[in-house]
């Protein structure tokens, strides 16, 4: 299937479903390969705290890689071709990072992790400059909040229940097969390995539109230079740097944080994680409404303030270690994380696809990314040094809720249609709450993410399109 100028609402539709399912599939291959059972894994392996902020580092870092990515799409202008190559590829080396602890000696095994990790991350980028470029295209503009929010919550629909399963396998593993904790992560990735290919096959599906013609490849300096001759544009990329600097400082060591400073073992690190994620899962919607009725930056100015908000009650929890407060504060602390989470990760992605230019979404996208990328990835890895020294997690959370703070003052130079004061959307955000977050309609929204999980299974043929408008 070849890319054409315009798409047939039949096609469009094919390919929202196929955006969906490898949602789905990338959100299985996550939760087995990242977050808790990455970190888990590592520190199996001997990790040091450098090396847990080296884990949170590498992914952001790798999109470097977009900078001659960007000419790499407009010279072959086969954006479909080179996310499906550069993606299965990049999905390879989790087979890989599955068998290394077995053939290797124990002191190589954590080195050469590191090192597929990065070849991972690489490539996985460079489908994923591809990828932001060709849905920029795919997508009607007024619809991403809604759209979007639906595979949020479907992929989340997934991953609760697959995390608890994992973590319970990793509890049974240890006790039924003790001193072989090692292979048991092997499993895990193999099965992320697995469904990652899966996915690569959904994104065969997905119709491209033709990117513009153009007379000449421009020069890739002049590619890059576009985005911050664009004085709104350059105001969003100065946003999501300073943004991603702040989160990313804290958020890679809670998991640490939580197993070492507050002694909880790993089976209740990956509950408090899906109880994040229910939360998450009970607010896409509504973000999403939010996102659609007003804009993503007045969302970003609500859910941004709980988000490093939640940083100073993590702090707070050294206070209350080994008491029987600490729970229900952590319980708490998930609850409100994940309902932010929801928000932040959604328009912070739609923001850039809306703002940016139409036949120029490859560089303008590549940039935002870029620099937020290093700037994500630079925070772990100085926190991992720092915390060499200072062995105090709860410093970083409180230093991250400061730069976070100055980071929403840089939103404010942003602009956006249809954006509204924060009272406005607060408003309209409770009101959402009393009549869509209730527990029956939580229930009800798994029951229906998990009706059209299997109604897409099964092939059925209702437009995708339609159900978001």
């Amino acid at each position: 299937m070849g890319c054409t100028q315009t798409l047939t609402e039949k096609e469009v539709n094919r390919g929202l479903r196929n955006v969906i399912r490898d949602g789905l599939a990338t959100s299985v291959m996550s939760t087995l390969t990242g977050s808790v059972f990455l970190v888990a894994f590592a520190l199996s392996l001997g990790a040091s705290s450098l090396v847990i902020g080296l884990l949170a580092t590498i992914p952001p870092l790798a999109n470097v890689i977009q900078v001659p990515t960007v000419y790499l799409v407009e010279k072959y202008r086969v954006r479909r071709s080179i996310t499906m190559l550069a993606s299965a590829v990049s999905r390879g080396f989790l087979l890989v990072i599955a068998i290394i602890p077995f053939v290797v000696p124990f002191h190589l095994a954590l080195p050469l992790v590191l090192l597929a990790l990065v070849l991972n991350s690489l490539l996985a980028s460079v489908g994923g400059c591809s990828w932001n470029s060709w849905m920029h295209d795919l997508l009607p503009t007024h619809v991403l909040g809604k759209f979007f929010s639906k595979r949020m919550l479907l992929s989340t629909a997934i991953s609760i229940p697959l995390a608890l399963i994992a973590g319970y396998f990793i509890s049974w593993w240890r006790i039924a097969f003790p001193g072989m904790e090692m292979l048991g992560y092997s499993f895990l990735f193999l099965g992320g390995f697995i469904v990652g290919l899966i996915g690569v096959f959904f994104i065969s599906g997905i119709p491209e539109p033709r990117m513009p013609a153009t007379e000449s490849v421009p020069r890739l300096r002049d590619l890059l230079k576009k985005p911050f001759e664009d004085r709104n544009f350059k105001n969003l990329i100065v946003f999501m740097t300073s943004w991603s600097f702040a989160v990313n400082l804290a958020l890679p060591f809670l998991t640490v944080y939580m197993l070492t400073t507050l002694g909880l073992d790993t089976s209740s690190v990956v509950l408090f994680s899906v109880i994040g994620q229910i939360s998450s899962l009970a607010f896409f919607r509504v973000w999403g409404k939010l996102s659609d009725r007003y804009s993503n930056k007045s969302v970003l100015r609500v859910a941004g303030p709980i988000m490093i908000g939640c940083f100073l009650i993590w702090a707070a929890t050294v206070l209350f270690q080994s008491t029987p407060i600490v729970v229900p504060m952590v319980v708490i602390v998930h609850v409100l994380m994940g309902m932010a989470t929801a928000g932040v990760n959604l328009v912070s992605g739609n923001i850039g696809l809306k703002l940016a230019p139409e036949g120029q979404a490859t560089s303008y996208l590549a940039s935002a990314s870029l620099f937020s990328s290093l700037a994500a990835g630079t925070a772990p890895l100085l926190g991992g040094i720092i915390a060499q020294y200072m062995h105090s997690w709860e410093y970083f959370f409180v230093v991250a809720f400061m730069l976070g703070f100055f980071s929403l003052h840089r939103l404010t130079l942003v602009k956006e249609d249809g954006d509204v004061r924060e009272i406005v959307v607060v408003k309209e955000l409770f009101s959402e709450m009393k009549g869509g977050v209730s527990p029956s309609n939580l229930r009800k929204g798994v029951h229906d993410a998990t009706a059209s999980i299997l109604e897409r299974a099964k092939g059925n043929h209702d437009a995708v399109l339609l159900e978001v408008k």
